[in-house]
C-alpha cells in the first residue's frame, strides 16, 4: 500500500503505525505536505477553525476515510460534499469521554457550591460564607446519552443523586436503567435540578435548548452545555438568566469564541469556560492510540471504528451524522 495518510500529529510520535501508507504531517498549515489527490485517509486537524479542516476535502479525489480527533463531526461534514460516494467518516469515541465528563463534574460542582464567587471573594480578601446547593439528593437529566453521557453518569454515581435520567435520540435500555426518547424531554425538564447537554450538534439538536425548554425548567436549576454551542439558542438563554430563575455553565457557546462585549460573559448566574473539555493530558495517548488502531484496521482491510456515515448513503453527507 503506497497511499499517502495526511495526520496532524508527527508520524514518528505514534507507536503502532502500520507499515505501508506515506505518512504526510499536515496540522493546519497554510502549505499542503503533498498532493491531497493521492491521500487515502486524511485525518482532520484537531482544535483548528473548522474551515480549516475543511480546506483539502475539495480537492481528495481518491480519500477513503476522513477521521476526526473531536466526538462531534459538525465541523467536518459541509466539506463532504466534494468527497466521491462510499467515503467513511469517522469520529473518535473513546478519545474524550474522560476528560469531558471531567469537566462536566467540575462545572456542577463549582457552579453549585460557588466556587466563582469565593475566587471574586478571594481577589479582595472577603470572607464569603453561607450556605449552597449540593449535589447529593439532586436529580440530574442527562440529554445525549452515548458514550460521553455514560461517563458522566459514571462519574455522577458517588454522588448520591436522588435521580438519574436519559435522554438520546432513540429509546433503549442500558445497565443503569431506561434511555427516553427526545419526545420525552418536556415531561422530564420540570423534574431535573441539573440538565447536563452531552449531544451533538445535527439538525434536530440545533437550538434544542430554546424558550420553550428553558420554561420548562424547574425553578433553580442549572443548565450545563458540554455538547455544542448551537446547541442552546443563546437568545432565549439570556432572556432566562435576567430572570435570575435558572443558572448555566457553559464549555461551549455560540457565538464561540465569545466576544469580549458579549452579555453572556456578564450575564447573572453563568459560569463560562472556553471549550476545554477535551483538551487535557488524556488526549494525545489516546488519540494516538486510536490512530494507530484505525491505520491497522485501514491497511489490512479490516472493519474501521466508530463509522459515522458513508457519503453518498441514501440520508445523504448528514443524515445519520452521530447518535446520542
Amino acid at each position: 500500500m503506497t497511499a499517502d495518510v495526511w495526520l496532524p500529529i508527527p508520524p514518528d510520535e505514534i507507536e503502532g503505525l502500520p507499515e505501508g501508507p506515506q505518512y504526510r504531517f499536515w496540522d493546519g498549515a497554510e502549505d499542503f505536505p503533498a498532493d491531497p489527490a493521492d491521500c487515502a485517509f486524511y485525518v482532520v486537524p484537531y482544535m483548528k477553525p473548522a474551515g480549516l479542516g475543511q480546506r483539502p476535502l475539495a480537492h481528495m479525489s481518491n480519500v477513503e476515510v476522513v477521521q476526526t480527533l473531536s466526538a462531534g463531526t459538525d465541523h467536518v461534514e459541509p466539506g463532504l460534499k466534494h468527497l466521491h460516494p462510499g467515503v467513511r467518516l469517522c469520529n473518535a469515541r473513546g478519545v474524550h469521554e474522560a476528560s469531558t465528563a471531567e469537566l462536566t463534574l467540575t462545572l456542577i460542582l463549582a457552579s453549585l457550591r460557588g466556587i466563582p464567587d469565593f475566587v471574586r471573594a478571594q481577589d479582595k480578601g472577603e470572607w464569603l460564607g453561607g450556605f449552597r446547593p449540593a449535589l447529593a439528593d439532586k436529580s440530574v437529566l442527562i440529554v445525549g446519552y452515548g458514550s460521553i453521557g455514560a461517563a458522566i453518569e459514571d462519574r455522577l454515581a458517588p454522588f448520591e443523586l436522588a435521580r438519574v435520567a436519559r435522554v438520546a435520540r432513540s429509546e433503549r435500555t442500558t445497565a443503569r436503567g431506561p434511555v427516553h426518547p427526545l419526545t420525552q424531554l418536556p415531561a422530564l425538564l420540570p423534574e431535573a435540578d441539573v440538565v447536563v447537554l452531552s449531544t451533538p450538534l445535527t439538525e434536530t439538536t440545533r437550538h434544542l435548548v430554546d424558550a420553550g425548554f428553558l420554561a420548562r425548567m424547574k425553578d433553580g436549576a442549572l443548565l450545563v452545555n458540554v455538547a455544542r454551542g448551537p446547541v442552546v439558542d443563546t437568545k432565549a438563554l439570556l432572556a432566562e438568566l435576567e430572570t435570575g430563575r435558572i443558572t448555566a455553565a457553559l464549555d461551549v457557546t455560540d457565538p464561540e469564541p465569545l466576544p469580549p462585549a458579549h452579555p453572556l460573559w456578564h450575564a447573572p448566574g453563568v459560569l463560562i469556560s472556553p471549550h476545554v473539555g477535551g483538551p487535557t493530558s488524556a488526549f494525545m495517548p489516546r488519540a494516538k492510540r486510536l490512530l494507530a488502531d484505525q491505520l491497522r484496521r485501514f491497511v489490512n482491510r479490516e472493519p474501521l471504528r466508530n463509522v459515522i456515515l458513508t457519503t453518498g448513503g441514501p440520508t445523504g453527507p448528514s443524515g445519520n451524522a452521530t447518535t446520542t
